[in-house]
């Protein structure tokens, strides 16, 4: 069973702790400080199983060599509209934030950008770089392949990965729609925090290496896998299973990256992972006027809806997110589980770099 508690650490010291570790690892300044600016946005709006969780798999991929910490990626092909990137297997948060900065020039030329990359890694969540063209004023879309943890419906194997997709659209006044979902129908994240906690997980998330059901995170992480989005065939699996191969399609076939099962298991060290992204950003001015008006007229309409049960609101993706950073912005501090804190420190002592600076726990 794991240790029991919560424990607060503030915002800084979790963006410092993975600079620490990633530059303890081997990688630049600038990478490590772009990698720890997408694992703190992703703990900020609760996506904590992308955040400072994830910092020992990025230090497992630089010590042993088989993603850069230091380089550039590079445009191999181009038009107006349309770039194929090569992520010179730098970590994946370096390659996303050039490649949506490149999508973002050429939708401010053309209306759109459509970018493509390969020679890549784990790249966080998928929703800083959608994010990151909608602060700009963008629509933004981004996505990426993974390493095999999704069963297809009717197959006994993993294939694809969480493949997530993001979209994020600007309403007025700082109100926005940011979809950040796997395509299965949790993300491994998940899989991986039940067994830290030594909880069972839910019914339907996943299934053993057999392809039964299970509740045990134990069997999902020794060679089963994830139910694709909707579960099983009969509520719909296919469905998921269908999206993951779309994300598939524009994030390994379109840029030449590894796909599908080519993609090394996330554990392991023996090759290079060779992931694909996609990135999207669309000028909306190039369309009808008013696009942000239209999208806080259908938002509110959405939130206005009758409710099920009295006193509840119905939500738009994102809005659980946001509500979640205004808690950390306001109190300045994120929760952790302990035990997690506890594997982190050990982590800190191998790489010989100072352990979290912890503000309490509770």
């Amino acid at each position: 069973m794991a240790q029991q508690g919560i424990i607060l650490v503030a915002k800084e010291e979790v963006h410092s702790f993975i600079v620490r570790c990633i530059v303890g690892a081997g990688a630049e300044l600038s990478h490590a400080e772009c990698l720890a600016d997408n694992l703190v946005l992703a703990d900020c709006r609760g996506h904590t199983t992308h955040g400072l969780l994830r910092t020992a798999l990025y230090v497992k991929d630089l010590k042993h060599d088989i993603a850069k910490g230091s380089g550039v990626p590079i445009i191999l092909k181009e038009t107006p509209a349309i770039a194929l990137v090569d992520g010179n297997n730098l970590l994946g948060p370096v390659v996303g934030r050039f490649c949506m900065d490149v999508a973002i020039r050429k939708a401010q030329e053309t209306g759109i950008g459509f970018v493509t990359a390969r020679g890549s890694n784990h790249f966080g969540i998928a929703g800083a770089y959608s994010l990151q063209a909608m602060k700009k004023g963008f629509l933004g879309i981004s996505m990426t392949n993974a390493s095999p943890a999704l069963m297809p419906t009717r197959a006994k194997k993993m294939f694809f990965g969480t493949n997530p997709i993001s979209v994020a659209a600007p309403a007025v006044n700082g109100d926005n729609f940011v979809l950040d979902m796997a395509t299965s129908a949790v993300s491994l994240g998940k899989v991986q925090v039940c067994k830290l906690k030594g909880e069972d997980m839910p019914d339907g998330w996943g299934v053993d290496k057999t392809g039964q059901d299970t509740t045990d995170p134990s069997e999902v992480l020794d060679d089963g896998g994830l139910h694709p989005l909707g579960g099983r065939e009969i509520t719909s699996g296919y469905k998921g299973y269908g999206l993951a191969m779309m994300v598939e399609i524009l994030c390994g076939i379109l840029s030449g990256a590894n796909y599908g099962p080519n993609i090394r298991h996330w554990t392991s060290t023996d090759q290079i992972a060779n992931v694909g992204h996609c990135f999207i950003a669309i000028n909306t001015s190039a369309f009808e006027s008013g696009f942000e008006e239209r999208m806080t007229d259908l938002i509110d309409t959405c939130r206005n809806l009758e409710t099920v049960e009295p006193g509840e609101t119905v939500l738009i993706p994102g809005d659980r997110a946001r509500a979640h950073y205004e808690k950390v912005e306001k109190s300045g501090a994120i929760e952790y589980n302990a035990e997690a804190i506890r594997q982190l420190d050990v982590l800190a002592k191998e790489l010989g770099v100072p352990m979290i600076c912890t503000m309490k726990q509770i």
